[in-house]
């Protein structure tokens, strides 16, 4: 086995100074560094115990989170059911509104669709009209005039 050399580590070998119980004692200066630190925990205890006293008083009153919370939620539902019911209720309107149109469309679309055909009736029928008279008036030209003599028109 081998041996530790405590100065090998950069350890000294000091002698105590006094002998005795005094030497665990803390030199003077170590001693007002206590009291600093002895006041700062202290300090840091009561504002504990303050921070416990608060809680603990918070903990006895009667707390009633979940109404405030439900009321919450109640007037954000009420708040939600009004903004959207007008928007609902904008919609519903521009519904009926479009179908109306709709109705209106297909309506004038059927006039529409009776006028034209009343038209191609009356077209069809002053084309029948114009080749009856076209071919009334060939004939007529064609004919011969009781009078004898050429026609005024040639």
């Amino acid at each position: 086995m081998t041996a530790i050399n405590p100065e090998r580590f950069g350890a000294e070998q000091t002698a105590p100074e006094t002998e005795g119980p005094e030497q665990y004692t803390p030199p003077r200066s170590a001693t007002k560094k206590l009291g600093d630190v002895d006041q700062a925990v202290s300090a840091f205890e009561g504002e504990i115990r303050e921070f416990v006293r608060r809680d603990a008083g918070n903990q006895r009153k009667p707390r009633d989170p979940a109404p405030k919370v439900e009321a919450s939620a109640e007037n954000m539902n009420a708040l939600i059911l009004r903004v959207s019911g007008a928007s609902m209720d904008e919609i519903d309107r521009v519904i009926a509104e479009l179908q109306g149109v709709r109705e209106m469309l297909r309506s004038e679309g059927e006039r529409v669709s009776r006028e034209i055909s009343g038209y191609a009736s009356l077209s069809h029928a002053a084309m029948t009209a114009m080749k009856v008279i076209g071919e009334s008036l060939t004939q007529w030209k064609n004919a011969p005039s009781k009078t004898g003599g050429p026609r005024a028109a040639e």
